[in-house]
């Protein structure tokens, strides 16, 4: 299973189908909580059996008592639908893999497990331990995540490896004799003897830990009473594997990998190949391509002869250029001390986005991609390579897909305007999706409102498209408030979804209030091609403003907004955007900046992906502090009028605190009203339930009151501890 990031579908189908939300107009529909929102399952991660009578997924829960969002494993029968939940309890599962006889599933946790002991352990150990007579065997603890395998009819699920560090990733061979997983190696003497003698400390982008490839033999573990160790196929400390695929015949492994894990390293990862040891000892590797850029991801053709994998096929600024799927061949490329351009075949050359590859069968190598608001599913043909369509339903947005390694059938999950996100299955070969969920039921009776696509000209022309979201009973003749949600990446993009995604920010809830929700995909969004994402490169802020602003606009001149009721939001680059607007326009009552950027120097030098800004920006804040500052909110600071609140995790690396301080303190200088809240211990995603839910409610207070002129409640998170006293 490859995940495909999915889109929605921009097109007129969508428009009339989202319209009238089957629960929109029921004479007994109320408004949601934002509890019940947080509380509501999603699935994800398909995996269809080889024979396609069964498809195993995770459905989330929302655990508040232990505040966590917890995902199990689930089955569901094609024939019958009926449905089975395979795993329990607080741990989360992570996406499952068929063995290849179908007989097993296997998965990734964390979980405790009691693992029985032979008697004769037992016996001797009652007999040398007085103490212990009449204890039950002990708990096992795995020290880390490990690989777990569950029947998929159900029972007991169990681990079947024993390593010392977390098992990132692991396949199956295709012979089903063995797995491969990726882990680090146990801290060295070295690392125990600093740690004991100094404590801990980190030196920055020195300290880190290299991922290794493993094996394990999965006939003597599946019969085994006893969780495995594994054995240590690679011991190149210089190397840190990423991804890897295992070839059809089942002695050769090929992989990716860099020189160093850390994000500002990327550029350096490259494809290597192994044959896989039959005996004990390394095995020889071979680095097979070493393009400029990464290369990643990489997956054997069916004979085994090819091998395909994602690039950036040496372009320099391959934050935002096209990823294509390029190909060798092994004999070719095995013979030359490296790879050269020559070597590689460009698979994907006319295709104008990010493919993402799902899985390379007998008729042909399918992938994903985004195209405008859609998301589809597409074949590179077995002889010519020329893309073709495989999901003809544009009403469907797919996500996430796995294939019967036959080819013929894919299990997706997708959603669309009248559904939250399903299961599917098709045909690879005559594309007929079978709903087999039916999550959405579980929002029935809610009021909800609307939603359609919106497109509307820039200042400087570009088309821009968005997603205008409109509260249930909507009246043209009205003038609503106006509330911008904007999405992060920046090459994220908004979709109209049946049911938003309501992460921080409660749309649903504004809705129910009575205002329209603008989500726009500025310039540099994904799904509208190369050109159009390289239209914000030393353009930052500015011309994301072009894009807000002129949306915002195009909407008051339908009539449909209140000029005068306007605010802002946003997430990561949505952040900064709205971080931005704070700093350059008073015409919003109230922003919102979530995990932003405010100084652009102050986050190249503190991000844990520092080749972003030089990328976008083109230089240094060294060699052109110019565009740094024009780019920078921060830097028009003094002309700042707008209430803002500032939301970020405390140990966010992607987007260091330090610019939401730079911010708040600048906003409070310049007597603007401004709240920044830190959410502890959290990165750059907020992802337990009860801080999700505090996050959403200051949101929503925060817009209640400058849009509403409400009060804010006493109990708000908006409030620090000594107000609360206060209060009370």
């Amino acid at each position: 299973m490859k995940k495909l990031r999915g889109v929605r579908l921009g097109s007129a189908l969508l428009l009339l189908a989202a319209a009238v939300p089957f629960s929109a107009l029921a004479q007994d529909a109320r408004e949601a909580t934002l509890a019940e929102s947080l509380s509501r399952n999603s699935i994800r991660a398909p995996a269809i059996s080889s024979d396609a009578r069964s498809v195993a997924y995770l459905q989330r829960e929302t655990n508040w008592r232990e505040n966590e969002f917890v995902w199990q494993l689930w089955r569901v029968n094609v024939a019958g639908g009926e449905t089975v939940q395979l795993t329990r309890g607080k741990k989360s599962a992570g996406p499952a893999q068929w063995s290849p006889d179908g007989r097993w599933l296997a998965f990734l946790t964390e979980r405790e497990a009691y693992v029985a002991e032979p008697l004769a352990a037992v016996q001797k150990d009652l007999a040398t331990k007085e103490a212990d007579k009449g204890d039950a065997p002990d708990a096992v603890k795995p020290a880390a995540k490990q690989i777990w395998v569950i029947r998929p009819d159900g029972g007991e699920a169990w681990p079947l490896t024993k390593s010392e560090t977390n098992v990132e990733d692991f396949h199956w061979a295709k012979d089903g004799r063995s797995i491969l997983f990726t882990a680090a190696v146990r801290p060295s003497k070295a690392s125990k003897a600093r740690k004991e003698r100094y404590s801990a400390y980190d030196v920055i982008e020195k300290d880190y830990e290299q991922n290794q490839l493993w094996w394990v033999d999965a006939d003597a573990a599946l019969k085994a009473t006893a969780p495995q160790t594994a054995k240590q196929l690679t011991f190149d400390s210089t190397l840190n594997i990423n991804s890897f695929a295992i070839s059809p015949d089942s002695t050769r492994v090929a992989f990716s990998a860099g020189h160093n894990p850390l994000l500002a390293f990327a550029k350096d990862e490259d494809i290597y190949l192994m044959d896989l040891p039959r005996s004990s000892g390394a095995a020889k590797v071979s680095k097979i391509v070493a393009l400029p850029g990464p290369d990643r991801s990489p997956i054997f053709s069916p004979d085994g002869k090819q091998l395909a994998f994602i690039s950036s096929l040496g372009q320099p600024k391959f934050f935002y250029a096209n990823t294509h799927i390029a190909q060798v061949d092994l004999a070719t490329v095995l013979a030359k001390p490296a790879t050269i351009a020559a070597d590689v075949r460009d698979l994907t050359k006319n295709f104008d986005e990010d493919p993402r590859a799902l899985d390379w069968v007998p008729n042909g190598l399918y992938f994903g991609a985004t195209q405008g608001m859609t998301a589809r599913l597409f074949r590179l043909g077995a002889a010519t390579f020329q893309v073709q369509p495989v999901s003809t339903d544009d009403a469907l947005i797919i996500d996430e897909a796995s294939m019967t390694p036959d080819g013929g059938f894919i299990a997706f999950t997708a959603d669309d305007a009248t559904h939250l996100t399903e299961l599917y299955i098709s045909s690879a070969r005559s594309f007929a999706p079978k709903k087999l969920t039916d999550l959405t039921a579980q929002v029935r009776g809610w009021k909800l409102g609307s939603v359609e696509a919106v497109s509307w000209k820039s200042k400087d022309g570009t088309l821009i498209e968005g997603v205008l979201h409109k509260p249930a009973g909507y009246d043209p003749k009205r003038k609503y408030p106006l509330l911008v949600k904007i999405h992060g990446g920046p090459t994220g993009v908004s979709q109209p979804r049946f049911l938003p995604n309501d992460y921080a920010y409660p749309v649903q809830a504004f809705l129910a209030k009575g205002a329209l929700v603008l989500e726009p995909n500025y310039r540099g969004s994904a799904g509208y091609g190369a050109a159009f994402r390289a239209l914000n490169v030393r353009n930052l802020g500015v011309g994301d403003m072009w894009d807000v602003m002129s949306g915002v606009d195009s909407l008051i001149a339908k009539g449909s907004v209140d000029p005068n009721r306007l605010a802002a939001m946003g997430w990561s680059q949505g952040g900064y955007i709205s971080a931005f607007l704070t700093t350059h326009t008073d015409r919003f009552k109230a922003i919102s900046v979530g995990a932003g950027i405010s100084d652009w120097t102050t986050y190249y030098v503190s991000t844990d992906i520092t080749p972003f800004t030089p990328q976008y920006l083109g230089a240094t804040p060294w060699d052109d502090p110019q565009i740094y500052a024009k780019t920078s909110p921060i830097t028009t600071i003094r002309q700042a009028k707008t209430p803002t609140l500032i939301q970020h995790g405390s140990a966010d690396r992607r987007v260091p605190v330090p610019d939401s301080f730079e911010l708040y303190r600048g906003l409070l200088d310049q007597h603007v009203d401004a709240r920044l809240i830190l959410y502890t211990g959290f990165g750059h995603g907020i992802d337990k339930p009860k801080s999700a839910l505090a996050l959403m409610q200051a949101n929503l207070d925060w817009f209640s009151h400058y849009i509403w002129n409400e009060p804010i409640p006493k109990d708000s998170p908006l409030y620090g501890s000594s107000e609360l006293e206060a209060a009370h």
